[in-house]
């Protein structure tokens, strides 16, 4: 195993994807024929959410009669987890189409742990997986993904559309936080929580040039596109601040596991 400060790059056919370990193993490029799929940045790409996914309210969550405080990199909350700020290593690199990344869980997360991500690119599909597990104590945590996908291709073409089917929408609080109850799917924009028990299936359609499905066994989606720049559908283990309100406990014989799928055909 070695240290991974430089960017991995893995490529098949005309997809192409670039892995930024230092910068929290987010994916930094994804391209298909030689167009971009996601903003560029060192903020953007596509970026994990690890140990919790979206806000936790004030910072706060417990495990049991423990109450743990999280900094406030959102103020009142804490967001999107640590690992995005996170230097990972490298695990596994093989034949250019296949990666795998981890990094130990560490202050201020308050338990200790591994995290692995890994990424296999084929010609039409990119699947990325995350598991959790720990070292010690169980704890509650979430896993999922952050991508920002342009709105526009900058290639002539239209916005993206975004398309789906939700049993439900997480109903979001002035906090941003959902409420608890589940109400009928609103119309955007969105920075929303919705259900879907069979497993999330979202489509971006680029008109006349690309489709792209992002789909994942998980039933928990967040749509987010109130920017101008780029739209986010994110599959996570949970909704946001689900260490309180959906906990999934990591034990040592229990890990937490989320796999997702993007597919891609050119229209």
């Amino acid at each position: 195993m070695s240290s991974s400060e430089k960017n991995v790059r893995l490529s098949v056919g005309d997809a192409e994807l670039t892995v930024d370990p230092a910068n929290g193993c987010r994916i930094s490029s994804l391209r298909i024929g030689g167009t971009e799929l996601l903003r560029q940045g060192e903020r953007y790409g596509c970026f994990p959410m690890v140990p919790w996914c979206g806000r936790t309210e004030n910072g706060r969550f417990h495990n049991g009669d423990v109450l743990h405080q999280l900094p406030l990199n959102s103020p009142p909350h804490a967001i999107h987890g640590t690992g995005r700020d996170a230097t990972w290593l490298t695990a596994k690199e093989e034949g250019g189409t296949d990666a795998a990344f981890y990094y130990d869980l560490a202050e201020p997360w308050p338990y200790p742990g591994r995290v692995t991500q890994t990424f296999e690119l084929a010609e039409d599909s990119l699947t990325l997986a995350f598991g959790i597990e720990t070292y010690g104590d169980s704890f509650p945590a979430q896993a999922g993904w952050h991508p920002w996908f342009l709105r526009n291709l900058g290639t002539g073409g239209d916005d993206v559309q975004i398309g789906f089917d939700a049993a439900w929408q997480e109903e979001r609080g002035e906090n941003h936080l959902p409420t608890g109850r589940r109400i009928p799917p609103l119309p955007g924009p969105w920075d929303d929580c919705f259900g879907m028990p069979d497993g999330v299936d979202v489509t971006l359609t680029w008109p006349q040039q690309l489709e792209l499905k992002v789909k994942s066994r998980t039933e928990w989606v967040v749509v987010y596109d109130e920017q101008d720049e780029a739209v986010c559908v994110e599959p996570q283990s949970g909704p946001p601040n689900g260490l309180n309100t959906a906990p999934h406990y990591v034990t040592p014989i229990d890990p937490l596991e989320i796999v997702t799928t993007w597919s891609w055909r050119r229209l």
